[in-house]
């Protein structure tokens, strides 16, 4: 008689347990808006700075391409710097000055906006944006540059050469561009870059002004390379997570259902 009058908590539960598959197909259809928006909206890198990323080089090139177009016939773009478009002997210096602060500024707003890496890579980023600055804060005088030119344009170059390899991630969920090895090319790439224009400027070459051309549009463009990348990569984890829990979701629900109603 004891027995009997025990309560059996599956008959008590069985009421509360019939509403349980609706309460959590509802929690499931919710979660997956919510864990893939911040992804989504793409919080590895904020949408803006991937416009500076793409803004900066092509600023770049279409400040040296204007800024020729106004120079003298004498003016060489393959022997001559960009320095000497925006330095005091160059013809509507403001023209290519403009362009360098305005690059300097996206590189700057890039590397805050790169949250995807870690933060030595977005500093250094931050750090040639300031040397960009200083190199059109000095213009170059008509009897050559000055040691303050000099290092801001030397700062520009090493920081540029070195930042892919700080940007490098072995992390599972990375894009192949952004894995250790890809880094390091791009780095060893940059660097023999670097070296050549070294020596161009050391024994004053004709073809100074064209490696530097190639050197800085070559890594004024992976800064754009690795916000793409890690845009894609977020948007890659999202479509994943949505997809899991679709498929995961659903079949558990029912589970704790379907064995108190066989208990009862």
């Amino acid at each position: 008689m004891t027995q009997l009058a025990r309560p059996d908590p599956a008959r008590n539960r069985s009421g509360r347990d019939h509403l349980r598959p609706d309460l959590a197909s509802a929690t499931t259809d919710s979660l997956p808006p919510d864990r893939s928006a911040p992804l989504l909206t793409g919080r590895p890198v904020s949408g803006w700075a991937v416009g500076t990323a793409l803004l900066a080089p092509v600023v770049l090139v279409g400040g040296w391409l204007v800024a020729g177009a106004l120079q003298p016939i004498s003016y060489s773009p393959m022997r001559q710097t960009m320095s000497v478009l925006a330095g005091h002997s160059g013809t509507d210096r403001w023209v290519m000055t403009a362009a360098l602060l305005l690059v300097g500024s996206c590189q700057i707003a890039t590397g805050a906006g790169l949250t995807g890496i870690r933060m030595p890579a977005r500093i250094l980023l931050i750090l040639t944006g300031l040397s960009t600055l200083g190199i059109a804060a000095s213009p170059e005088p008509a009897t050559g540059p000055t040691p303050r030119h000099l290092a801001f344009a030397v700062s520009c170059v090493v920081t540029t050469a070195v930042w892919p390899i700080l940007v490098a991630w072995g992390g599972p969920k990375r894009s192949w561009i952004l894995s250790v090895y890809s880094c390091a090319m791009v780095t060893v790439v940059f660097a023999v870059l670097s070296f050549w224009l070294l020596i161009a400027a050391r024994d004053g070459g004709g073809d100074l002004g064209l490696v530097e051309r190639l050197t800085s549009a070559a890594q004024g463009l992976f800064p754009l390379v690795v916000a793409l990348a890690l845009r894609q990569t977020a948007r890659d984890e999202a479509i994943s997570d949505k997809a899991r829990l679709t498929a995961t979701g659903p079949n558990a629900a029912p589970v704790p259902a379907s064995s108190d109603a066989a208990r009862s």
